[in-house]
């Protein structure tokens, strides 16, 4: 298993594109996994047989274990790869499921830490992701045995035991066996939703349950405020309609707003760095690279948010191309790992939906995270040395949520009013 990001340490199998027996190319797509940020290829390292799978679908497996073994021309290669023998007893390994005597195999472990032991009297095997979910839902293992699996040879799938999971009332674990609640505070447990006959019940992807899981712990971990300001933009309108047509046109791609937005971001990170840093404990970590994330929807409806690395570095042109090959990238499903880390300040246009404002949640571990909203024609007062008079200006809310544990609303409140001045100020000559 490749590493796939410096903080990425382990992967799911999610599907074998070739099968045992087949011949393989060095650096052809080999097998699907998918991590805590993205769906990727895994590519053969080495061209031949593919003699041995050692992780199933659904299998976790830490970063830099063997996951199969290609027989190249030296048979020595498969001697030097294949995993050392250890036996591993059935009740370290999945105490919630031990309330069922049952005879215990002595197979030997795979390479991705999973014992391919038998859990049954009829010698089936269960992933680590199924078995994880039985635990989750209370499913004993007698009810576990009673499952049609789909899988190869009879194995239960993760969809089967959602299936299973959606047609039955699972049975409850022994209490023997039962996890013990060691917090001094229990946390609530749902009210039921009522479901009636014509209604459709919807399983989250697995994108969603993270992102689910991630807002989550936004919230617990920030304390957010979020500061609101409106921008006059016209000049940058009028300065974008005259020039995206040449820019089309010799470039071959478009010029949104976005990387306009970004530029001005990373001015005003530059005036108040305290912005562009992070939480560990009790400690502040001020950080050097400016790393600007954006929000990017998917056709499935979900959020993504790839990172421009060291976007300082980068002219206004540069910052076009970079959010241009990242969107097309993230709705193609293209992205690489290292795409999604080290962000230090996100921007989410929410404008492109056609919102005036937005509060939107903290990536962790960063502070701060910018909305802008759609562009609108107003009536405002525009002051000139002869007094005001009123005309049509095109303006937009810029809407700043931060952490208050340490970003005063002083602080927050100046970083996005200085944001709106780069904006209202842009140079209507500029060139790109």
């Amino acid at each position: 298993m490749p590493k796939m990001g410096e903080s990425i340490m382990e992967a799911t199998i999610l599907e074998w594109l070739k099968k045992e027996g087949d011949v393989v190319e060095a650096d052809e797509s080999l097998v699907e996994v998918a991590t805590d940020k993205v769906d990727t290829e895994v590519p053969a390292t080495h061209g031949g047989i593919l003699k041995e799978i050692l992780a199933q679908e659904g299998d976790v497996v830490q970063v830099g274990k063997p996951i199969a073994i290609i027989s190249t021309d030296s048979e020595e290669v498969i001697e030097t790869v294949t995993p050392k023998v250890s036996t591993t007893k059935i009740e370290d390994i999945e105490p919630v499921l031990d309330s069922v005597d049952r005879p215990i195999s002595s197979e030997p472990l795979k390479n991705n830490g999973s014992p391919s032991v038998s859990v049954t009297s009829r010698n089936r095997f269960y992933s680590p992701l199924v078995k994880s979910i039985a635990r989750q839902e209370n499913i004993a293992l007698t009810v576990l045995e009673t499952i049609p699996g789909s899988g190869k040879e009879g194995r239960v799938t993760k969809k089967d035991i959602i299936a299973y999971i959606e047609t039955h009332t699972a049975t409850p674990v022994s209490p023997a066996v039962a996890p013990v609640v060691t917090s001094i505070v229990p946390t609530p447990s749902p009210e039921p939703t009522p479901i009636s006959g014509e209604d459709e019940i919807i399983e989250m992807d697995r994108m969603r349950k993270i992102i689910a899981e991630r807002m989550l712990e936004s919230k617990r971990i920030s304390a957010h405020v979020t500061s609101f300001v409106e921008a006059d933009v016209t000049d940058l309108v009028i300065w974008r309609n005259k020039v995206k047509d040449e820019f089309k046109k010799r470039e071959g791609e478009n010029i949104t707003f976005t990387p306009i937005f970004i530029d001005a971001v990373i001015k005003a990170i530059k005036d108040f760095p305290m912005i562009n840093i992070s939480v560990d404990g009790s400690k502040i970590i001020k950080k050097k690279a400016i790393n600007i994330g954006m929000a990017v929807a998917l056709p499935s409806g979900n959020l993504i948010v790839p990172v421009i690395k060291n976007a300082d570095q980068l002219n206004l042109l540069g910052l076009t191309k970079r959010v241009n090959d990242l969107a097309l990238r993230a709705r193609e499903n293209k992205l690489n790992p290292d795409d999604l880390e080290g962000g230090t300040f996100t921007i989410s246009n929410v404008g492109s939906f056609g919102n005036v404002m937005g509060t939107p949640i903290i990536v962790q571990p960063q502070v701060g995270i910018l909305a802008t909203g759609s562009i609108t024609k107003k009536p405002s007062v525009i002051e000139t040395p002869k007094g005001d008079t009123i005309g049509i200006r095109h303006k937009m809310f810029l809407s700043h949520s931060y952490d208050h544990r340490v970003v005063d609303g002083a602080l927050g409140g100046m970083f996005v009013r200085k944001v709106a001045d780069y904006l209202e100020n842009f140079d209507i000559d500029s060139t790109i």
